[in-house]
């Protein structure tokens, strides 16, 4: 099984100055075509948060349309720029996605259980994993504790050394661990948010960061206050699931790189 996870869309409305200085919605095309020509072709596209850049309605809508090409299932979650009612009202149809409370599912995927996690916190851009949402997680775990299992969310788990996302990272990290850490079916734990491929050990399983479909962050690990964006390549992973292998990542840049063999 092959699935796909791209992250940090940032979808806003033609007139706005993030797409008249980023070209969000020019690099998701990409990103959607990208997809659609890889061989074998993703079984599922997992989208981990900061779909739209400000919550409106209407760039929900146009996330819509940029996506419609993607001839598999997607499942999406928020991140710290999306709003939950809108994005509710937006893609409740899909059919995975609550009709109230926090946007968290699970998803029976081929052989492997997809955990989406809700980790929005309105208008702060740190996530939080309060009680709530912790219980639920570990009644899901309870529930299928052979099979393997992805849990993906927006914002990691872990501290990065880019100081200026830690201090917008995950409140609940701890609890957290100790909630996968009894399950051992997990095999990854999925993230976005940081606009860079980062991977770190946690809670006796793998936790990892998505490139972004646009602009990544300058990898920065000295200046505390630094936020700035780079025209680094845009790209996906690839996430590539065999029984006798296990589940093995790989990043994909999203541009016109042909092999010449």
């Amino acid at each position: 099984m092959l699935l796909a996870q791209i992250s940090d869309l940032h979808i806003s409305t033609p007139d706005s100055d993030v797409e008249r200085s980023s070209d969000s919605s020019p690099f998701l095309e990409r990103a959607v075509q990208h997809l659609c020509r890889l061989e074998p072709r993703p079984d599922a596209v997992l989208i981990t948060g900061d779909l739209v850049h400000d919550g409106h309605p209407e760039e929900y809508v146009r996330l819509a349309a940029l996506l419609k090409p993607l001839p598999m299932p997607w499942f999406v979650i928020p991140g710290n720029h999306d709003d939950r009612e809108h994005l509710r009202a937006a893609f409740g149809h899909l059919g995975y996605l609550p009709a109230k409370g926090f946007l968290q599912y699970v998803v029976e995927q081929g052989p492997l259980r997809l955990i989406g996690l809700d980790t929005h916190v309105p208008g702060k851009p740190g996530g939080l994993l309060c009680g709530e949402r912790l219980a639920w997680l570990e009644a899901r775990l309870a529930e299928a504790p052979k099979k393997p299992t992805l849990v993906f969310m927006h914002h990691p788990p872990f501290l990065t050394g880019v100081r200026v996302m830690d201090g917008m990272g995950l409140e609940g990290s701890d609890a957290l661990a100790e909630v996968i850490g009894r399950h051992p079916q997990v095999e990854r734990v999925l993230c976005g948010h940081l606009h860079r491929p980062i991977v770190k050990r946690f809670a006796g399983t793998v936790a990892s960061t998505c490139p972004s479909t646009m602009l990544q962050l300058v990898l920065d690990l000295e200046v505390p206050g630094r936020l700035a964006m780079v025209r680094e390549p845009p790209a996906c992973q690839l996430h590539l699931w065999r029984e006798s292998a296990g589940l093995v990542t790989h990043t994909s840049y999203i541009d016109d790189f042909r092999s010449r063999a």
